[in-house]
């Protein structure tokens, strides 16, 4: 998809790697702002009888983004008259696009969103439609549909986009000769006193003598 598109399009997916497309909606008038969310959780436990921490990184949660889209069938925008349903046709056609389940997958599709510089991938999260305008039959002509997305990354590049050097995450070591598990758990923790827990979560009977060669496991410690 190229940049800067003029019209927000939202162009809907099956599969997010494989991005074979099932449909796609260019919006009847672009949004007068959207924003975006990113959230960083950190762990709020703390030991017993201290009076402050520094902050433990916990996890990112995934991005999410909001936005308004206006459908109008008055025929002010662009000639576009109500029909038989009204903008209810227009809504149709949204929620088929990003809701609708597909096949054997038992889950709405995901969606690129691609405006201008913007390009989001994810899928939705919340839809809220509110009704404006009538004709003298009920019809409704004008709708607005406050629509928030959560962000997706394909499994492969979320593996990538992860530290691989977080004490959150599970480490394998291979022993060289003059290791020892305080000075791994040193360089791992950033502290040697949670040699006991490795050892343990490692089956070690002896870990003062580490044979080289050999793989140890270093999980992830409340710290």
């Amino acid at each position: 998809m190229a940049d800067n598109v003029t019209k927000m399009k939202i162009v809907a997916w099956s599969d997010p790697k494989s991005k074979n497309e099932e449909g796609s909606m260019t919006v009847q008038v672009n949004p007068e702002s959207y924003s975006q969310k990113i959230e960083i959780k950190y762990s709020d436990k703390q030991a017993q009888g201290t009076s402050g921490k520094l902050p433990k990184f916990s996890k990112i949660e995934p991005q999410k983004m909001d936005f308004e889209l206006m459908f109008d069938r008055t025929g002010v925008i662009n000639g576009a008259t109500a029909g038989e349903l009204g903008v209810d046709e227009d809504i149709d056609n949204l929620q088929k696009l990003i809701i609708e389940y597909q096949g054997d997958k038992h889950r709405p599709r995901f969606v690129s969103i691609y405006w201008g510089t913007l390009q989001f991938d994810g899928a939705l999260e919340t839809m809220d439609i509110s009704y404006k305008l009538f004709d003298s039959q009920g019809r409704p002509l004008r709708a607005i549909v406050k629509a928030s997305f959560i962000g997706s990354v394909e499994d492969k590049k979320r593996v990538a986009k992860e530290n691989a050097q977080s004490p959150d995450l599970t480490k394998v070591r291979v022993i060289n000769e003059g290791d020892t598990l305080p000075l791994l758990c040193y360089q791992i923790y950033g502290d040697s006193k949670y040699y006991i827990e490795v050892a343990r979560a490692n089956s070690l009977n002896d870990f003062r003598h580490l044979k080289t060669g050999t793989k140890l496991k270093f999980p992830p410690l409340n710290q």
